[in-house]
């Protein structure tokens, strides 16, 4: 999704990328605003609920890179995605 609301209710409480617990090779990087780099995930850490070093980050906008393989070939995804609080 574009969006999550980690706010204990039970929807949308965590940001993920479907589909990454089947790569096990991808990488995914989550950034703020500055560049500043808050979350690695792959298929053994496959969701970020809006926490980083103990501490509920900000509604704000994130980014996020993807790095992947696809048919032998070395790729990677940019976007980003909101947090609302």
């Amino acid at each position: 999704p574009h969006y999550f609301t980690p706010n204990g209710d039970g929807i949308h409480d965590t940001w993920n990328v479907v589909g990454l617990e089947n790569e096990p090779r991808a990488k995914l990087y989550i950034f703020d605003r500055y560049g500043k780099l808050l979350k690695t995930m792959n298929s053994n850490v496959p969701f970020w609920n809006g926490i980083y070093n103990n501490e509920k980050l900000p509604s704000t906008d994130y980014w996020f890179t993807l790095d992947y393989t696809e048919n032998g070939a070395t790729k990677q995804f940019k976007a980003h995605f909101s947090l609302k609080r």
